[in-house]
C-alpha cells in the first residue's frame, strides 16, 4: 500500500488537473457574494437548483470560490459597466471566463480573467420583462394614472439624496419660481444595494404625514450606474399603489426605468421635474387669470340687464303716475281718503275732493 503526504496528494491533484483542463473555460453562474480587498475581487458563484425562487441559495446545484485579481478587475470591471450601465453586484447572473486553480491550502477555486456583458444584459432585459409582466398582470401599471392631480401642486415631498447636485438644482429652480411651493426632503440612499430598502422607507415616512400633494423622487448626476433598484418589482409595485401622484426624475438617461413606466409623471431629471410643476402653475394660473376675466364680464353682463329691466320697470311706473293723468285734465275723485269709482258710492251730502295737477278741491254732492 503506497502512503502519501497530503501535501504529495494535493501535488498529484494538481498535476491531474493540469493535464486535464482546459486553460479556462466560460462559465454561467449567479453572484452570490462579492466584496474587495487589497485591490482584488472576490466572489462566490452559484448555480440554482431550479427548485427555489431566483437568488434563494438554500437548494444549489454548484458553488465555487471566484477570485478577480487586481491587474485584470480595474480592466474587466470598467468594460462591464461600460457596457451594461451598472456595477457588478450580488444577485446578477454572469458569464465570466475563469481558470481552474488548485491550491494545496485553499483547494479548487476561479480567477476570473473575462467577462461577457451581453450575458448580463440579456438576463438583466429578461428579468425587466417578467417584472413589467406581473405588474401588467396585478393591475398596477397604470394604477397612478387612476390618481387625480391636484389643481395646484404646491406641497412636495422630495425623495433624494441630501448632498445630491440633482436636489440642489430642483430646490433652486423652485425657489426661483416666484410660485409659494413648499418642499420637504426625505433623504435617501439613491443608489446601491441600500437603495430599494432606503427609498422605501422614505415612502413610508411620507404615508405617515397626509399633507402633501405628490411625492418627487429624484436623483441627479453622476453616471447610470447602480440603478438596478427602480426597476425592482417590490419599489415599483408600491410605488403603483401610492396614495400620492409620483413624479419620478431619477436621470435615467441611458433607458427608462420600470419606475418611470409606474409614475404619475416620468422626467429625465430632477430639473426638469422642477420645470413640469413650474409649468404646471403657470397652467393653472393662467386659467384662473381666464376665469376671471370670464368672471367679470358675466358680472358687467348681468349688471347691464337688471339695469335694462330696471329702466323698463320705471317706464311702467311712470306711466301709471297719477300727475301724468291730472297733465291731461283728468282728476282723481276722493272721500274721506278713499278713491270714488262710481257714482253709485255717493249720497247728498256727502263731502268729496277732486284731486287736480296743481292742489285739491273740496265739494259738496247736491244730488
Amino acid at each position: 500500500m503506497i502512503r502519501y503526504t497530503l501535501s504529495e496528494l494535493c501535488a498529484i491533484i494538481g498535476e491531474a488537473l493540469d493535464d486535464s483542463l482546459a486553460p479556462s473555460y466560460w462559465v454561467k453562474a449567479e453572484i452570490s457574494s462579492l466584496s474587495e480587498k487589497g485591490g482584488h475581487l472576490y466572489l462566490e458563484l452559484v448555480e440554482s437548483s431550479g427548485s427555489t425562487p431566483k437568488h434563494a441559495y438554500a437548494n444549489v446545484a454548484a458553488k465555487m470560490r471566484a477570485t478577480c485579481w487586481s491587474g485584470t478587475k480595474e480592466m474587466l470591471m470598467a468594460y462591464f459597466e461600460s457596457e451594461t450601465g451598472q456595477r457588478l453586484q450580488a444577485g446578477m447572473s454572469v458569464l465570466v471566463e475563469a481558470e481552474v486553480q488548485w491550491h494545496p491550502v485553499y483547494g479548487l477555486s476561479l480567477s476570473i480573467v473575462g467577462i461577457d456583458p451581453s450575458y448580463t444584459l440579456g438576463d438583466i432585459a429578461q428579468q425587466r420583462q417578467k417584472t413589467i409582466a406581473q405588474l401588467q398582470a396585478d393591475g398596477l401599471l397604470d394604477a397612478q394614472q387612476l390618481l387625480p392631480l391636484p389643481t395646484l401642486i404646491r406641497r412636495i415631498a422630495v425623495i433624494s439624496s441630501e448632498s445630491a447636485a440633482g436636489y440642489e438644482d430642483f430646490k433652486h429652480q423652485l425657489d426661483n419660481s416666484g410660485f409659494a411651493f413648499e418642499t420637504q426632503l426625505f433623504a435617501a440612499t439613491m443608489q446601491g444595494e441600500g437603495a430599494e430598502k432606503s427609498i422605501l422607507a422614505a415612502l413610508e415616512e411620507i404615508s405617515q404625514q397626509p399633507v402633501f400633494d405628490c411625492v418627487a423622487i429624484i436623483r441627479g448626476g453622476g453616471a447610470t450606474t447602480d440603478l438596478s433598484c427602480f426597476d425592482r418589482y417590490t419599489l415599483c409595485a408600491v410605488c403603483a399603489q401610492f396614495e400620492l401622484p409620483i413624479l419620478s426624475g431619477i436621470g435615467h438617461t441611458r433607458d427608462v426605468s420600470i419606475l418611470d413606466l409606474v409614475a404619475h409623471e416620468s422626467l429625465k431629471t430632477p430639473t426638469a421635474v422642477a420645470e413640469w410643476l413650474i409649468h404646471r402653475m403657470d397652467e393653472q394660473m393662467a386659467r384662473i387669470a381666464d376665469l376671471l376675466v370670464r368672471l367679470q364680464r358675466t358680472s358687467e353682463r348681468q349688471i347691464l340687464i337688471r339695469r335694462h329691466k330696471v329702466e323698463m320697470l320705471e317706464q311702467r311706473l311712470e306711466a301709471c303716475n297719477p300727475e301724468r293723468i291730472y297733465r291731461k285734465g283728468y282728476s282723481l275723485l276722493t272721500k274721506n281718503g278713499k278713491i270714488i269709482r262710481s257714482a253709485n258710492e255717493l249720497r247728498p251730502g256727502d263731502t268729496i275732493e277732486s284731486h287736480l295737477i296743481d292742489g285739491t278741491v273740496q265739494s259738496t254732492v247736491n244730488r
